[in-house]
Formats: C-alpha cells, sequence, structure tokens
C-alpha cells in the first residue's frame, strides 16, 4: 500500500522539479521574419521557433502571406491546395488555440504550404511551440518537414489587417541566418540523452538519430571540426525518502543521482538504477576514449550496446557492456576507475557535474527535455534527424571555414554556380571571387597560385604581392610586336602599372613615343632619326658612332684611344687600392705587436728582463 502512494509523490517531485527549472531558465530561440512589401508594412519582428519540423538554419525563405478564408486554426484538414499569385512559396498564418500546435503545421504542410506562421492570440511573450505527447493520434509529427514560428499577437493583427485592406501581396522572408551563432571555424555541439531504450518513441528516436548521424559526426570529429560532448539528465531523490524503496531501486551514491524506472513499474524488470549506472558508464566511455585521442568511439559503442545489449533483449547489463568495451578497444580499468562506486555514500565528479551543466548558463537554459542537441551553446530547435542536425552544425561554421561535407548538393546550394554569385571573374584565367560558403556566396578577391588578389570583390580584383605580374600581367598593360613583348608591370614594384622607357600612359594603357618627331633624342649635328617601336635608331653621318647616353656623335679612332686612357686610369686605380691596403694591414700589425709587447712588460717584468739580458748575452757572444 505504501508503495503506491509513495510512487507518485515521488514522481510528482521529479516532475516539479523539471518544470520549476523550465520556468526559471527555459530560453525561447527566436529568428525573424522581415516583411519586404507592401511599404507601410516593411520592418522586422522576432517569432519563435518550433520544436518540431526543420528550421533552416544558416538560410532564410521568402515567400507570400496567406490567410485561409476558413478552418483559420488549421485544426482541420484543408480543402484545397494553397497557391500564391506570384508563384512564390506559400507562409500560411493560422490562429492560436483548439488543437496541438503541430497539428496545424501538418495541415498546412499537406495542403502545400513552404512554413507556418502561427499568430497569438493574447498579448504575451514568444513562447515555443512544443510536440504533443506520445500517443497513436500524434505520428503525424515525425512526418513535419516544413519550418513553423510563433508570432506576437501585434504582428499577426498587422498581417490579418493589411490582407483585409488590399490584395496586394505580403512578401515576407524569414530568416534563420543569424539564429545559429557561428564565431569560429569549429563548433561544439552536445547531445542530452539517455541509455533507457524501453521509453517509447523517443527513445527509438534518440537511437535512429545516433545511428544515422554517427558517420557524419565521427568524420567530424576526426578532422578536429566539431567539439563534440555526450550528456545524461539526471535527478536526486528527496532526502525525506532515501531509505526507501524507491528511491534505492532508482538511484545510486545514496540518492544523489537518480533516473526513472523504465517500464514504470517497481515490481518488475529494469530498475532506475540501472539507467543511472549504464548513463555513467557511458559517460566515461567518452572521458576515456577522448584521452586516448579516440574521442569518437562513444558513437561506436552507444550504436553496439543498443545493438547487443538492449533492454528488449534483456541483455542490458555490465557484463555485455564490458564485451562489446573489448571488441572496440577500450581499457575496463580505466572505465571502471572513472565510474567510481555506485554505492557510495559520496558525490561522484562525473555525475555531479552532469547536474551543474543541466542547468543553463549565459545564453542557454536549462535543459529539460530529452532528446536535446546544444550547438554553439544555443538549443536546437526541431526535429531530430540527422539531415536536420547536420544542417544545423553547419550553420555554427563561420563562413568559408566549413568542412566539405557542408557544401555537398544535398546539403545547400551553390550560388557561384550561377554568373559566379554576382561576384567579380576574370574571364582570361577562369579566376572568380565568389566563395560558396553554407550560408550563402561571399564575394572575397581570392588567392591563386601564391598571388593574392585585393579588390571589393564585386566589380574589381587586382593582383597584388610577389609573382602579380604571372597572373594577368597584374592587370598591367602588355603588348607583343616585331618580336618583342613589353609590359607595364614590375615584379620590383609590389603594386600599381607603370608604363616603361620608351611608352607614355597610365600603365594600363601605354602607348609608344615618336622620339624622332618630338625631338627628344637623335638631335645631333648631321644625325638621323628613325622611330622604333619603344625606342629609336639613330645615325651619325660618315664614320662617325652614336653616343646615346650623351646624344651625341664622335670619331671611331678617338674612342678606340678613350677606351685606352679608361683602362689606364682603372688599372691606376686598383694598383693603388692593392698597394694602399698592404700597406695598411703591414702598419696595423705593427702597431699591434708594439702594443702586446707594452701590455707584457707592464705585468710580466722578470719575464721582460730575462728576454733583455738574453739579448746582451746573445750580443756579446757575437
Amino acid at each position: 500500500m505504501m508503495d503506491k502512494q509513495l510512487t507518485p509523490l515521488l514522481l510528482c517531485f521529479l516532475l516539479a522539479t523539471i518544470v520549476s527549472t523550465a520556468t526559471s531558465r527555459f530560453i525561447v530561440e527566436k529568428n525573424t521574419v522581415r516583411v519586404i512589401s507592401p511599404e507601410e508594412l516593411t520592418g522586422e519582428r522576432e517569432a519563435a521557433i518550433a520544436n518540431y519540423g526543420i528550421p533552416n538554419y544558416g538560410g532564410s525563405l521568402t515567400g507570400v502571406i496567406v490567410y485561409p478564408d476558413k478552418k483559420t486554426n488549421g485544426c482541420d484538414e484543408f480543402d484545397t491546395k494553397f497557391k500564391s499569385k506570384s508563384n512564390r512559396a506559400v507562409i500560411l498564418l493560422v490562429d492560436r488555440g483548439d488543437c496541438y500546435f503541430a497539428l496545424k503545421s501538418w495541415n498546412a504542410q499537406q495542403a502545400g504550404a513552404a512554413a507556418v506562421l502561427v499568430g497569438d492570440n493574447v498579448q504575451e511573450p514568444l513562447l515555443t511551440m512544443d510536440t504533443p505527447e506520445e500517443s497513436f493520434e500524434t505520428d503525424y509529427v515525425e512526418n513535419i518537414t516544413i519550418p513553423s514560428a510563433f508570432i506576437t499577437r501585434a504582428f499577426t493583427e498587422a498581417l490579418k489587417k493589411q490582407l483585409k485592406k488590399s490584395n496586394e501581396e505580403i512578401v515576407v522572408k524569414i530568416d534563420w541566418t543569424e539564429s545559429m551563432p557561428h564565431p569560429d571555424e569549429r563548433v561544439g555541439y552536445e547531445f542530452w540523452t539517455n541509455s533507457n531504450d524501453e521509453c517509447g518513441t523517443r527513445c527509438d528516436e534518440q537511437m535512429d538519430f545516433v545511428k544515422n548521424f554517427k558517420g557524419h559526426a565521427q568524420l567530424l570529429e576526426k578532422g578536429g571540426y566539431t567539439l563534440f560532448t555526450p550528456h545524461y539528465i539526471t535527478w536526486y531523490c528527496p532526502e525525506a525518502f532515501l531509505l526507501s524503496k524507491q528511491c534505492k531501486s532508482q538511484c545510486i551514491n545514496n540518492g544523489r543521482y537518480c533516473a526513472p524506472d523504465p517500464e514504470q513499474d517497481f515490481a518488475t524488470g529494469y530498475d532506475g538504477k540501472d539507467v543511472v549506472i549504464e548513463n555513467l558508464r557511458q559517460l566515461c566511455v567518452h572521458r576515456v576514449a577522448n584521452s586516448l585521442g579516440r574521442s569518437w568511439v562513444w558513437w561506436d559503442f552507444v550504436t553496439d550496446y543498443h545493438i547487443r545489449c538492449s533492454m528488449k533483449n534483456h541483455k542490458y547489463s555490465k557484463d555485455c557492456a564490458e564485451k562489446v568495451l573489448k571488441s572496440l578497444s577500450l581499457p575496463l580499468d580505466k572505465i571502471g576507475e572513472c565510474m567510481g562506486d555506485p554505492d557510495a555514500d559520496k558525490e561522484n565528479d562525473i555525475m555531479k557535474t552532469e547536474q551543474l551543466v543541466q542547468v543553463g548558463h549565459g545564453g542557454r537554459g536549462d535543459v529539460t527535455i530529452l532528446p536535446t542537441i546544444v550547438i554553439n551553446n544555443i538549443q536546437y530547435r526541431g526535429k531530430l534527424e540527422s539531415t536536420a542536425i547536420l544542417k544545423a552544425i553547419c550553420a555554427g561554421f563561420k563562413e568559408s571555414t566549413e568542412p566539405h561535407v557542408c557544401l555537398t548538393q544535398d546539403m545547400e546550394t551553390n550560388e557561384c554556380l550561377d554568373n559566379d554569385g554576382g561576384c567579380w571573374r576574370d574571364e582570361k584565367l577562369n579566376v572568380t571571387a565568389c566563395h560558396d560558403t553554407y550560408r550563402g556566396r561571399i564575394c572575397k578577391c581570392p588567392l591563386v597560385g601564391g598571388v593574392q588578389w585585393e579588390g571589393d570583390g564585386y566589380s574589381s580584383c587586382k593582383a597584388v604581392g610577389p609573382g602579380r605580374c604571372s597572373a594577368n600581367n597584374g592587370g598591367c598593360w602588355i603588348e607583343s610586336k616585331d618580336g618583342k613583348t613589353i609590359s607595364a608591370c614590375s615584379e620590383s614594384n609590389l603594386n600599381g602599372c607603370k608604363c616603361p622607357s620608351g611608352f607614355d600612359g597610365d600603365g594600363y594603357t601605354c602607348v609608344d613615343i615618336d622620339e624622332c618627331k618630338e625631338k627628344t633624342a637623335c638631335q645631333c649635328d648631321g644625325c638621323s632619326c628613325k622611330n622604333t617601336w619603344g625606342g629609336y635608331d639613330c645615325k651619325c653621318k660618315g664614320n662617325l658612332i652614336y653616343i646615346k647616353g650623351e646624344d651625341t656623335c664622335i670619331a671611331k679612332n678617338m674612342s678606340t684611344v678613350g677606351w685606352f686612357f679608361t683602362i689606364l686610369v682603372l688599372s691606376c686605380v686598383i694598383g693603388l687600392g692593392i698597394g694602399g691596403f698592404v700597406y695598411y694591414k703591414y702598419r696595423l700589425r705593427s702597431y699591434m705587436d708594439s702594443e702586446i709587447v707594452a701590455i707584457m712588460s707592464q705585468y710580466m717584468p722578470i719575464d721582460n728582463q730575462n728576454i733583455e739580458i738574453n739579448t746582451i748575452r746573445e750580443d756579446a757572444q757575437a
């Protein structure tokens, strides 16, 4: 009798714990709805992202607002398919009330809507539209693929008023580009789950996600693109019931960490305590695997454990878990050391941490719903489906840092394929400033073959820095004629263009200078001038030769004498230089010898006297 009275009491406590936490720290995740036309309604409003369907994280949807003539609450199937006069996507506006939010979106999807806006009928802050409780009547929830959002009463009434006032279409853009933070090239995400596989549709949904997402998750983790952390929700037992049979069977460490009974029957099957211990083991699998540089093995363990050790097959046990650990070459001793003693009356560091991080912090609310995905510290809203989650993760990367998996055809549309996304392009070199990213294209001058291009990326890009002349001649003038190629690009200059000698212009266009016509050269007496491309030819009369630097003519024999004297002078200069160097070395050596002797005589006088005596004796003997 006591068991029957105590069981609902404990369940009510757990429910109260969840509700109180959720109301105090629940965060409404938002996107924006911007009215593009008509002009009197333009502006941007906030909307709350629904926790079902597939939000277009990182993207946007432009469409036309349609408000049904009847069945305005969307609770019944619509009789016809909705279409817009301009053939834009239909964004259906429905009223709040009378049925589940998800049912409204399902009926709208069946009627051809691309998205749903549910209008509030009460003046209040935005709220999150959640999924209904599981039942055979709510199976449709898993089939909702369009995004839905909740809007305020004021915005709802403004839309309805405009539709009633005019036949002009209301064009809006639902935008999720900033709904997911994207600060850098690495995305951190968490998966809040449970090892229990007897909780119905929710448990099946979690395991289907793990199996289908495992490949993507491991690829991203091995490449260093993501930082993944698994988490498990846990509760505690009220102090008044610590000695009860219920607390002892549902909790470890003397009531500190608990989980509900899997079958909700305390008399048969597995206990909540079994679930908590397995949750702890799976946390330690990730921690130990991470210390071994193999963090992605968690996905293998969870998948294999579900297949080999499920509750449905009555193999949910420590022995089965250890077989899976051995097959994955994970050390049992380290896993056991990490888990500690579940029967000890003391805190468990791993489980205590789980309770702490379950509480919201910063811009993230408490985790109260299983399963929950947190990406870049923002709770994901929508269907737990592998492609939808991958898209949300891809939206968390900084533009142009996304891994290849985010840029496949199935994940996003490459806007650069259509007219280079409107960005600059060099047809000759087949170089474009268009960079495809998950969030859309960006126009940025490229780095090609080690050569950097600079510009606005839209109308112009110019090669700068070393090697720039190899890339379309740095954008400078270049021309070939008479077997010669002349360019206005110089590798000695890191940017800019300058016409070479013999040409005039701005460097982008250069024109040959006619030195003969302009009388800037070959003006010596008796000289004949002929213009050439990039220069000129000047000939002297008789046997004279032309000296270009002096623009004069001299006799050939005089030039020979001149060369003789030049060589003679150079030889004298070189000889004097060598002689001076030898004399300098001799004087320097003599000076250094005298200095050394002076120093030695100062600090070694006895040796100096001996040297002098020996010198006198040698002279006497001579």
